[in-house]
């Protein structure tokens, strides 16, 4: 009787959390997530515009793959989105909510502009690109640090504190945007040093953005090794599982709270020299695009893996580039190519849930040692 009654009080549906997947497994589970979003999309296309699904998702991949300047447009895009990210990495790992990549950016992007205008004409393009990489670099750090000094020693929301220096950053960037307006009246900087290419990537391999790459892949690698194998990862990943069990074990919280975010800071400088030096060549409130913001979905997804922010980054760009270009050839409502970028995003994050969480059934095997 008691047997039957417990039976009729267990809950339909129990989940709990998971020890683990192997790498496959979870690499399955994203890609089953993907295939379901592919095919709930196709059925959204058909219903609401009649269009062949394959057409549409061909569009996509021919936007942002579709000429040799569109594959080298999409590759810089992915390395800007991917540096962010793995600039964010080490503070989200370590449980600091750093949402002020945006304004890390800008002023990292700040001291490259300033150093192309006040130095363009007195220094070598080759000793100007790596003044410009240190600025960059000390700017998205000193940026970084000053949340982390309030939140190391007066425990500060990091959160909200972040968020606020990006509308600080935004308004120094309207400013010096004003200040450095070419041509007058324009409101805009216009393209620095557009004569002389001072501060401008050169080519590498016959290509303008190879720099980029290279530049993003020795950090993403660097950054891997460092969260994984160095003394300052461990205590990292020690502080955000724990402030008191870092305490316990003689960590010095505040110095790696201060520490790591100096590091995620000018991780996302040196994004801001990559925007100005090897992209835009220019500065304005528009850097960032938002990235700062997309990176920590591509952050959160690799669980803090370099590498596998390379495809999450890489897959994130090419939804981008392809509602882009589905809204322009089959002239399409924003929306539309906005709601399908939308529901493959829908289907990956939901996917990171089975990966993580396990669901039993009433009824049904019960859980090793239980």
């Amino acid at each position: 009787m008691s047997k039957q009654k417990s039976a009729s009080h267990e809950p339909f549906v129990r989940m709990s959390k998971r020890d683990g997947l192997p790498l496959w497994k979870s690499l399955g589970v994203r890609l089953i997530g993907l295939t379901l979003a592919l095919i709930v999309c196709a059925v959204i296309i058909y219903a609401l515009t009649k269009l062949n699904p394959l057409r549409v998702y061909a569009a996509m991949v021919k936007g942002a793959f579709g000429t040799n300047k569109r594959v080298w447009v999409t590759i810089r895009d992915i390395m800007m989105l991917l540096c962010i990210a793995v600039g964010l990495a080490p503070a989200f790992k370590m449980r600091f909510w750093n949402i002020g990549a945006e304004g890390q950016i800008l002023v990292g992007g700040l001291a490259a502009a300033a150093c192309m205008i006040y130095l363009g004409k007195s220094m070598p393009t080759i000793a100007l690109l790596v003044v410009m990489f240190i600025f960059s670099m000390l700017a998205g750090g000193v940026w970084g640090t000053i949340p982390a000094i309030f939140k190391a020693k007066w425990n500060a929301n990091e959160t909200l504190f972040t968020l606020m220096m990006n509308y600080i950053a935004i308004q120094l960037t309207s400013f010096f945007v004003a200040k450095w307006e070419n041509p007058f009246g324009s409101n805009t900087v216009g393209i620095i040093n557009q004569m002389t290419k001072a501060g401008w990537f050169p080519t590498v391999f016959g290509q303008m953005y190879t720099l980029n790459v290279i530049i993003v892949m020795i950090l993403a690698v660097l950054m891997y090794l460092y969260l994984r194998y160095s003394k300052q990862g461990y205590e990292i990943a020690v502080v955000g599982e724990s402030e008191n069990t870092a305490r316990y074990a003689a960590i010095n919280v505040r110095s790696v709270i201060i520490r790591t975010m100096a590091i995620s800071g000018a991780i996302c400088g040196i994004a801001g020299f990559i925007a100005v030096a090897g992209a835009s060549h220019t500065i304005s409130t528009s850097t960032a695009g938002g990235r700062g913001f997309t990176a920590i979905i591509v952050a959160w997804l690799a669980q803090f893996n370099t590498f596998i922010m390379v495809g999450i980054s890489a897959l994130l760009v090419f939804l981008q580039k392809g509602a882009i270009e589905i809204a322009s050839q089959f002239d399409l409502n924003d929306f539309v190519s906005e709601m399908i970028t939308g529901i493959i995003l829908f289907f990956i994050l939901g996917s990171e849930f089975f990966i993580n969480y396990k669901i039993r059934f009433r009824g049904g095997k019960k859980e090793a040692g239980k």
